[in-house]
C-alpha cells in the first residue's frame, strides 16, 4: 500500500496533482474541502455546523475532520491507497493520520511550493470559473494568514521525520505532474 498527502497552500494545485496521481497510481483521493463542501450541499449535521467556518475561509475543528477522513479510510474496501488533500492541516490531525495509517503504510508528503502573487491569482480565476464562495478576495487573504500560521508547521513536523518532497508547483498542469512523478516512482 501507497499513501500520500498532497501539500501546499490553497491554491496551490493540491486537488489537480492529487486527482492525477491517484488515477496514474489508483489510489483513492480523499480531499477534505470536497468532503466537507458535500456535507454542507446535504445540510448534514455536520455541514450545517461547517458551513460558516468554511465561508469565512477558516479551519473545521480537528474532531470533525478526524472523524469523516477515519469513515472513508475504514469504509474504502481494497485500495492500493490513499492520497490526501487538505488533510492534514494540523499537527493533531498529522499524529491522528498517522496512527490511523500505522498498521498500513505512513504517507509520504509531495508539497507544491507556489508564490503568494500566484496563488491570489489562482484563487481568483477558480472562484470566477466554478463559483466557490471561498474564492473571494478577503477569504483568500484570511486562508493564506490561517495556512502560514497553523499549517505550514507541518513541513518541518514531516520534514523531520524525512517523508517531505518539495516540487515546484507553479507552470502548466502537465509540467508540475511530471516533477512530482519524478518524486514518486
Amino acid at each position: 500500500m501507497r499513501n500520500f498527502i498532497i501539500f501546499g497552500p490553497p491554491g496551490a494545485g493540491k486537488g489537480t496533482q492529487a486527482q492525477r496521481i491517484a488515477d496514474a497510481l489508483d489510489l483513492k483521493h480523499l480531499s477534505t474541502g470536497a468532503l466537507l463542501r458535500e456535507e454542507v450541499s446535504r445540510q448534514t449535521n455536520i455541514g450545517q455546523r461547517v458551513q460558516d467556518l468554511m465561508a469565512k475561509g477558516e479551519l473545521v475543528d480537528d474532531n470533525i475532520v478526524d472523524e469523516i477522513i477515519k469513515n472513508k479510510v475504514e469504509n474504502s474496501g481494497q485500495v492500493a491507497g490513499f492520497i490526501f488533500d487538505g488533510y492534514p492541516r494540523t499537527i493533531s490531525q498529522a499524529n491522528y493520520l498517522d496512527v490511523l495509517l500505522a498498521a498500513k503504510a505512513l504517507p509520504l508528503i509531495l508539497n507544491l511550493e507556489v508564490s503568494a502573487e500566484e496563488l491570489s491569482k489562482r484563487l481568483i480565476l477558480r472562484g470566477q470559473t466554478t463559483g466557490r464562495a471561498d474564492d473571494n478576495q478577503e477569504t483568500i487573504k484570511n486562508r493564506l494568514i490561517i495556512y502560514q500560521q497553523q499549517t505550514q508547521p507541518l513541513l518541518d513536523f514531516y520534514a523531520s521525520q524525512k517523508r517531505l518532497i518539495s516540487v515546484d508547483g507553479q507552470g502548466e498542469i502537465e509540467e508540475v505532474y511530471r516533477r512530482l512523478s519524478d518524486q514518486i516512482k
